[in-house]
């Protein structure tokens, strides 16, 4: 091929189904380091913001490991084409309200009740600007309340992909919410707070199983984001909403048990573990010794890429 200065075309790796940058990993209570995932189609520029706790500290992390080009603000504007908010806890917005004076204009996707916590406590005259298009007068409307329903999938404005929400019970049912997120015939999952079924006397975790079964057993599903805050030894009673390392095994049993024991394929990505003194250590080490189902265990690295394919 005239001009041809790359490898032979045969050499060349196809384009990974997603690429997510972590700019947030943790749970608090550090806040330049809280829950937001960017997510692209692979070949892509065009990212979704998952949760949105921290922002503009991530992105310099992301700028410096090479996985983001530009300045934080401008990559924001230009490459941020939406959030995806799970749910309306300050480590999972702040990032988004501290960096509206300088976004771009852009949708906010989440489902009913958690926008109009944006809306009322966050975007509002009384503690922010109102960025918002509804809410407190005068409404600047930078951003656009785009209501989720459960189970129904959404086009995402602005990029090729597509979401789905469910909900999730974090200490209180349905105060949380996965999203389902869809690029052409791959998918990544990608779950907000939540507790164990067993322990929430909730069945969504189970319904959400039962709908993600099937991308599991044809090999569409890429990863999946779930949270461990705690490690085991915090007593039930003080879990508030979230999931221990066993806590995790036992869902994921229950999910490979429904998808017909083939889970083995799909990567998991820990998230939200709780910061201070050696509780990280102790969740990853507890992690890794419940995993007897010999799943693929990521622990995400603030501001570094990872690519699924």
């Amino acid at each position: 091929m005239i001009g041809w200065s790359g490898p032979p075309l045969a050499q060349r790796k196809p384009a990974p189904a997603f690429t997510v940058i972590p700019l947030g990993i943790k749970g608090g209570i550090d806040e330049s380091n809280l829950s937001a995932y960017l997510c692209a189609a692979g070949g892509t520029d065009d990212y979704i913001c998952l949760d949105a706790g921290t922002l503009h500290y991530g992105l310099v992390l992301a700028n410096r490991t090479g996985a983001v080009k530009g300045s934080p603000t401008a990559f924001l504007r230009k490459n941020v084409k939406a959030y995806l908010v799970s749910h309306p806890h300050l480590d999972h917005v702040a990032g988004l309200v501290i960096n509206s004076p300088d976004d771009s204009s852009k949708n906010i996707y989440g489902f009913p009740f958690c926008l109009s916590v944006l809306q009322d406590k966050y975007f509002s005259w009384k503690s922010w600007a109102n960025f918002g298009d509804l809410g407190e007068q005068p409404a600047l409307k930078k951003y656009h309340y785009a209501a989720l329903a459960p189970g129904l999938e959404t086009e995402i404005l602005g990029t090729p992909l597509r979401v789905t929400a469910y909900f999730l019970s974090h200490a209180a049912p349905g105060l949380s919410s996965a999203f389902l997120i869809r690029n052409s015939d791959d998918y990544l999952l990608y779950l907000g707070d939540t507790g164990a079924d067993s322990i929430e006397h909730s069945i969504y975790l189970q319904q959400l199983w039962t709908a993600i079964a099937p991308l599991i057993t044809e090999k569409k599903l890429k990863a999946i984001f779930i949270e461990t805050s705690f490690p085991d030894s915090q007593p039930p009673a003080q879990l508030f909403g979230h999931l221990t390392p066993a806590l995790l095994m036992q869902e994921l049993h229950l999910l490979s048990q429904v998808s017909g024991g083939s889970l083995q394929q799909v990567p998991i990505v820990i998230t939200h573990m709780k910061p201070g003194g050696d509780k990280e250590m102790r969740i990853k080490k507890e992690v890794l010794l419940h995993n007897n189902l010999h799943l693929k265990i990521l622990f995400p690295i603030q501001g570094k890429a990872m690519y699924f394919r």
